[in-house]
């Protein structure tokens, strides 16, 4: 019988976010994780030791990939900000999808998951305040309209991210374009005036 080989950490958190967006929290289990790397399960318990501790750790490693993405963003000039802010989500599809899971996690299975859904809800926290500073500045600087309510225009905003990419743009495009839709809207200019 042939050896398997064995998978990297990262190899295994990378099979694993693929799979979660693929088929779910519930549809997610060790032995599809194993298939899809091509490698002996056994290696998975070498990393971790059950389900919840690989999900928490996928979820606060693509946090902390975000949060890494977005360093030094506060700096830039507030509409820079918020498209740099587009695009880094957009280039981290799945973030969302992902964050939404967090919850399903048993955090009474482990104390290894419950520390990362822990850190992975604070980070979150963090990201969110870091997010609505930059909207807050462009508010203030008269650059978004201050008739309506900051959450709001923020949740609009990021519901631009859950778009799908149709066309299959390159993200940098794809940016732009959900960007010009949402800074300008979709009606024609009045050629009129």
């Amino acid at each position: 019988m042939a050896r398997q080989r064995a998978f990297t950490k990262e190899e295994l958190l990378d099979a694993t976010k693929e799979l979660l967006l693929e088929r779910g929290y519930e549809g997610f289990h060790l032995k599809g994780l194993s298939e899809t790397l091509s490698g002996a399960r056994s290696t998975i318990y070498e990393y971790y030791a059950n389900k919840e501790e690989i999900v928490a750790a996928c979820m606060l490693r693509v946090l902390n990939q975000m949060m890494a993405s977005y360093e030094g963003v506060e700096q830039l000039p507030s509409m820079d900000a918020i498209k740099r802010t587009l695009h880094i989500f957009l280039e981290n599809a799945g973030f969302h999808q992902l964050m939404l899971k967090a919850p399903k996690v048993d955090v009474s299975a482990s104390a290894h998951a419950a520390r990362d859904i822990e850190l992975l809800e604070r980070g979150h926290n963090e990201l969110k305040g870091k997010l609505m500073i930059v909207f807050q500045r462009a508010q203030n600087e008269g650059l978004v309209r201050k008739d309506i309510p900051l959450p709001i225009i923020v949740s609009v905003f990021f519901h631009a991210i859950e778009t799908p990419n149709w066309m299959g743009l390159p993200v940098e495009q794809w940016t732009e374009q959900l960007f010009s839709l949402w800074w300008t809207g979709v009606s024609a200019p009045n050629l009129t005036q």
